[in-house]
């Protein structure tokens, strides 16, 4: 059986590392996706999108060479009078970067930046989960993103 705190140690390490450490690209492993990716040991992470504004994507964990954690996301800019894209990417960053220092992805956020009020509401744990995150700015919610994922038994 896997070890979740470690599942969940190595997807925070591994998330701070690549989306919102600035990790390095790596080549696309499907026609127009953006991938970044992490290893450590037997542990691997890949996380792979499509798109920029409006994106979708799917995060995945191998120990040794079996897939055993996925996410699936869906995020886009609903209020682009408020927000753009680039401004979106700052205040989530900055607010998951502080989530990741506590050493959790899951279990709701609320951080206050000055480009938007980030919020996120999630349910269960590393092994089933699914969560929302939004910003909000002058009292409108501007962007928001669903997700959900859990542990992948064959």
């Amino acid at each position: 059986m896997l070890d979740t705190t470690m599942l969940n140690n190595f997807i925070v390490e591994a998330k701070a590392a690549t989306y919102v450490g600035d990790g390095v690209p790596r080549l696309p492993c499907r026609p127009g996706s953006h991938d970044i990716g992490y290893e450590r040991g037997d542990w691997r992470y890949l996380d792979s999108y499509f798109g920029s504004t409006d994106f979708a994507g799917q995060e995945v964990v191998w120990f040794g060479d079996e897939p055993v954690w996925a996410m699936n996301y869906f995020g886009c800019v609903i209020a682009p009078d408020l927000i753009d894209g680039s401004a979106a990417g700052t205040v989530i960053r900055a607010a998951l970067s502080a989530m990741y220092r506590q050493g959790r992805f899951l279990g709701g956020m609320e951080f206050d930046h000055p480009l938007g009020r980030y919020i996120d509401r999630s349910e269960g744990g590393c092994d089933r989960f699914s969560g929302h995150e939004c910003i909000m700015v002058d009292g409108r919610k501007s962007y928001v993103l669903d997700y959900r994922g859990g542990l992948v038994i064959p």
